[in-house]
């Protein structure tokens, strides 16, 4: 994968990155409503700096890069945040990973990800789960919401960040698979409770900040 970054041209330029762009750029979609969303936004969106500031006070969009992909061991698909975002704040630079929703659920829970689990897999998983300091990761919890909070991790080593963070960007007027996210923030934070952004202590590494921004439902119309 080159290293050269083009700059956007607009919500178009989105699209090229898209696995399968003529299914999943389409109106009403999490994929076009994020970009539109992102380039519609001086910095980072206010429903996403709402989620990092009251930790890291006020913070600069550095850089957002549309489906980012970070690797992981124990297989060949990347980790693919919707979008990458490189911030600075008065403490230093947090890297953002952010998992854009309208409607789409997470993917599959971990006892579905892990029947008939292959050796890579297996490895994954519990490398995933070092990162966050899980020792006994419950089946359903969803695979896609460990993966993302583990590449806002790498992502934050590689570019010496202070600080990592993960933000779901719901663009869903009924909130739809809110609870799904809540459980995961409670595995990491017991008792947390979802509709806040969360502060995660964990061993041996930078603060990780998780957080639910709702979007404004006008982009989804874009």
């Amino acid at each position: 994968m080159s290293r050269i970054l083009v700059p956007s041209a607009g919500p178009e330029s989105w699209r090229q990155f898209l696995a399968k762009p003529d299914l999943h750029w389409a109106v009403g979609y999490s994929a076009r409503t994020v970009a539109h969303a992102w380039e519609a936004a001086d910095g980072f969106p206010p429903e996403v700096q709402a989620i990092l500031s009251p930790a890291l006070g006020p913070v600069e969009l550095l850089l957002a890069l549309p489906e980012h992909k970070t690797p992981l061991p124990g297989g060949r698909r990347d980790s693919q945040s919707d979008v990458f975002a490189l911030g600075r704040h008065r403490g230093g630079l947090v890297a953002c990973t952010v998992e854009g929703k309208v409607d789409e659920p997470f993917g599959p829970t971990v006892g579905d990800w892990m029947r008939d689990a292959s050796p890579g897999k297996v490895k994954r998983l519990a490398y995933v789960c070092g990162l966050l300091g899980i020792v006994d990761c419950p089946p359903d919890v969803h695979y896609q919401l460990l993966h993302r909070t583990a590449a806002a991790l790498i992502e934050a080593e590689r570019f010496c960040a202070t600080d990592a963070a993960m933000v779901v960007h719901s663009f869903s007027p009924q909130q739809r698979w809110f609870g799904a996210y809540e459980r995961f923030v409670q595995l990491l934070v017991p008792g947390a409770d979802g509709e806040t952004s969360v502060t995660v202590a964990l061993p041996k590494s930078r603060r990780l900040l998780l957080g639910w921004a709702v979007g404004d439902e006008a982009f989804r119309q874009l």
